[in-house]
């Protein structure tokens, strides 16, 4: 019998299938969204952002958030990520609508990660 590949997730690696449609938490425990998927540097390898899925209902009318992944953190309690923000700051955070996806440049990674207050 061959051995299987977990494609899943071990102690340190989750597959980006499990990744899509986890909740993002603020501090406080409140549920902001989930991610929607999450963008790949294709040269390093890491991930640039997770594009956090917020707003509307039944996924109709929202919005996407793209938040520099290193922002997020990973809870067990929560069985999902944590972000220190809160939906009054989401209110003027860069967003596109579903058939309205940015160009994620340079220009545009500057502006996402300025925004937070990230270095980009």
């Amino acid at each position: 019998m061959a051995d299987t590949i977990n494609t899943g997730e071990t102690r340190e690696l989750i597959a980006s299938n499990k990744v899509e449609g986890t909740a993002v938490y603020n501090m406080g425990g409140e549920r902001l969204g989930t991610v929607h998927n999450f963008m790949v540097d294709k040269r390093s390898g890491k991930a640039e952002y997770a594009v956090m899925q917020f707003g509307g209902f039944l996924g109709i009318g929202a919005d996407y958030y793209p938040i520099p992944w290193k922002m997020l953190n990973y809870s067990t309690d929560h069985s999902g990520y944590v972000v220190d923000l809160d939906k009054d700051r989401l209110q003027d955070a860069p967003r596109y609508a579903d058939n309205d996806e940015p160009d994620y440049n340079a220009g545009y990674g500057q502006q996402v990660y300025s925004y937070y207050g990230v270095t980009y």
